[in-house]
């Protein structure tokens, strides 16, 4: 096959933090398939034809993808951060698993991006320095019983947690029960990073502790990092942010 089909991650929002080889990829698209507000990011220019749709139909968009790779376009399907962390590359791989014998020929690359919480932890210091672990709060392809289930292991686990989809209009309580479950297993003064928007003009970064971040205001532009047992704050003058820290190390490691 002739065609092409590129899944790209355009970071957190500064493009200055797309990769080389992403805007490459970019440059050499004749088709940009996306999520609305992602497909808007990318500028327009002869040549280059744009589908905008929904956030909901991500398979819906991968098939439409394919087929256009099929018929020999160089598509590009782009995402927020990186395609391969709750994104879009799951799902074009998932259509070409259960689609068109045909697609599993086609060349599919996939060029990764700065995902949200590596783009929040550099913005605090390093909270993601030790052992962590990523979780989506949204219930959209996954039951809430699951997604606690695997927020109770990783919890007891010791794990930092970046905490992705935190809330929105149609389910704005996840997040607090989240946090409340973290509240029955980690101390009170575990500091929790809400990071919105990073590196967009609109960003906010709180640090806070977890006893107070069941109140803090988020929407789906959040990260939530919640600290480990580990996980340091270093003060700093007034009005300025702490830096925020997981040292490498855990106490008792070593030779016996």
């Amino acid at each position: 096959m002739s065609g092409s089909l590129a899944v790209i991650g355009l970071g957190p929002g500064d493009p200055g933090l797309l990769t080389a080889s992403a805007q490459a990829a970019l440059d050499g698209a004749q088709d940009l398939i996306g999520y609305v507000p992602y497909v808007a990011r990318v500028p327009e220019r002869p040549g280059l034809v744009r589908h905008a749709s929904d956030n909901r139909v991500e398979v819906d968009r991968a098939r439409h993808a394919l087929d256009l790779a099929a018929s020999g376009r160089r598509v590009a399907v782009v995402s927020g951060g990186d395609p391969g962390v709750f994104a879009m590359a799951a799902a074009v791989f998932e259509a070409v698993e259960h689609g068109d014998p045909a697609w599993r020929h086609l060349a599919i690359t996939v060029e990764p991006g700065i995902t949200a919480m590596l783009a929040a932890a550099a913005r605090c210091g390093a909270p993601l320095g030790g052992d962590f672990c990523a979780l989506s709060l949204s219930d959209n392809l996954k039951p809430w019983d699951v997604i606690t289930a695997r927020l109770d292991a990783v919890l007891r686990a010791d794990f930092v947690l970046a905490l992705y989809n935190p809330i929105s209009s149609a389910r704005p309580w996840q997040l607090g029960a989240a946090l409340g479950l973290a509240a029955e297993i980690r101390v009170p003064e575990t500091p929790v990073v809400f990071a919105r928007a990073v590196t967009r003009p609109d960003e906010a970064i709180r640090v806070m502790s977890l006893a107070e971040a069941r109140e803090a205001p988020a929407d789906m532009a959040t990260l939530v990092i919640v600290g480990a047992s580990g996980t340091r704050l270093i003060p700093r003058g007034a009005g300025e942010r702490p830096f925020v820290y997981t040292p490498r190390s855990v106490p008792g490691a070593g030779p016996a």
